[in-house]
């Protein structure tokens, strides 16, 4: 079988102007950068991973990856490539110059941190005063600059009643995607206290929910966070077009299938709902290469072997492949749709194949049997248009991340055959999304600059 390198995160740097309580790569103000893949190395690994996949995802990231003041020709030798570039930023220092620049060098969009709805809480869970308004100012000049951008809200035990209210805020400042990232106790993270396997449940429930997945009961929905105010209601729309995801919790999709299989939130690659060593891998500052940020496993390092054998020959990639699960993920018949969080394995166990702690489902619930998702559920196909494409329609496509073009050309065929149409039309592309309601392919949009 073969496994396709659709994204890439780059970790550039483990310089920092934060020093952010929960860091999985300990990056620091002062971290020493004299390890550091130099521009040149950097350009070569572009090109030793166009060679297995020139439309990679490609994540830019750092540490600060503003830090490192080859970041704007980084960024336009990955688009040179056909690479589709983001940038991950904590956004303290993404003013509109930066904007500006990101945009003319081919970055497609940026990922932003905030950690509470309230300034105080942020900035001392991330070490430096200020830095919330400075995300929430880097939002506005990336928007100024037409570059959609997702928030990122790292969720424990502190911060998870703010949850609801953090939905809001994204929405408010004009957040394409919301990410929730459930904690991996690496880096740092290890001085801090997870939530519960059945706040997990409670919490992904409401994130389903809030997106309409489900019977799309509206008003209150009792939590073990209740409050007075309950916060945790599940008001009609609330999400308002805002694509919320739940990362390092696969358990989602298990939540997701339940509430509704047909979902078009279940679309994610096959094997698994985490892609790390079969679809993603991570880049070190120094080079190696991991199956993603919170697994150090590396399966070696680029300075001495190219990204192409490694991703095809290193035995960390070959074990979670082939995936021989333990524990209850190994017995489960969500093990294609979940799979586990398996860095969350690892750093609780030092097993990368043991069960993930914190679900608290018990297989055998939906009778045993392996539950798999179709095929248009399913990222990574390498699926060619049958019906014809008008121009700017196949110019939309080609604008998806490669990961997903498949599924979107096997949804949108069977959309417009199902209708009577002969062909794909932007018009038809409006009415699918209008009844996808969200797009779950399309993170990043480039839109033209205002003004």
């Amino acid at each position: 079988m073969t496994y396709k390198t659709y994204a890439v995160s780059w970790n550039l740097t483990q310089r920092c102007n934060l020093l952010c309580a929960h860091c999985y790569l300990s990056a620091t103000p002062g971290a020493d950068a004299a390890g550091e893949l130099s521009t040149e190395e950097c350009r070569r690994v572009m090109a030793d991973i166009a060679r297995v996949n020139p439309h990679v995802f490609l994540i830019l990231t750092g540490g600060e990856p503003l830090l490192r003041k080859d970041i704007y020709a980084l960024a336009a030798h990955g688009r040179d490539h056909g690479f589709t570039v983001v940038l991950g930023t904590n956004g303290v220092l993404l003013r509109e110059t930066q904007a500006r620049m990101l945009r003319e060098h081919g970055v497609q969009g940026a990922s932003l941190s905030l950690d509470s709805t309230v300034p105080a809480r942020h900035d001392a869970f991330r070490h430096l005063t200020g830095a919330w308004q400075g995300a929430v100012r880097a939002t506005e000049a990336l928007r100024a600059e037409g570059l959609d951008f997702s928030i990122h809200m790292s969720v424990t035990d502190w911060n998870v009643g703010e949850i609801p209210a953090m939905i809001d805020l994204a929405r408010d400042l004009g957040a394409r995607v919301l990410n929730f990232f459930f904690l991996v106790r690496t880096g740092r993270g290890q001085r801090l206290t997870d939530i519960t396997p059945a706040q997990y449940e409670e919490i992904l429930t409401y994130l389903a929910r809030v997106q309409g997945v489900g019977d799309g009961e509206a008003g209150p929905r009792r939590s073990v966070f209740d409050s007075a105010e309950d916060p945790w209601s599940v008001p009609a729309g609330r999400a308002g077009g805002l694509l919320i995801r739940a990362k390092c919790a696969p358990h989602f999709r298990r939540i997701l299938w339940q509430l509704d299989p047909r979902s078009p939130l279940l679309a994610n690659y096959a094997h698994g709902s985490c892609p790390a060593g079969k679809h993603y891998c991570r880049i070190t500052p120094e080079g190696d290469v991991t199956p993603c940020p919170y697994m150090p496993v590396s399966a070696g390092n680029l300075r001495q072997v190219g990204f192409a054998e490694l991703w095809e020959r290193g035995q960390v990639f070959a074990d979670l492949r082939e995936a021989r699960l333990g524990g209850r993920c190994g017995a489960c018949e969500f093990r294609e749709i979940c799979g586990g969080c398996r860095c969350r394995a690892y750093a609780s166990f030092g097993d990368y194949l043991a069960e993930d702690p914190a679900c608290a489902y018990q297989p055998g619930q939906y009778g045993g049997a392996l539950l798999r998702l179709p095929a248009e559920q399913t990222f990574g196909l390498e699926v060619e248009p049958t019906l014809p494409w008008e121009a700017e329609a196949r110019a939309r496509l080609d604008a998806i991340p490669a990961f997903a073009r498949g599924m979107v050309v096997q949804a949108v065929e069977a959309y417009a055959r199902q209708a009577g149409r002969a062909a794909v039309t932007p018009a038809l592309l409006a009415e699918v999304r209008s009844r996808w309601g969200i797009n779950p392919a399309r993170p990043f949009t480039p839109r033209a600059p205002a003004g």
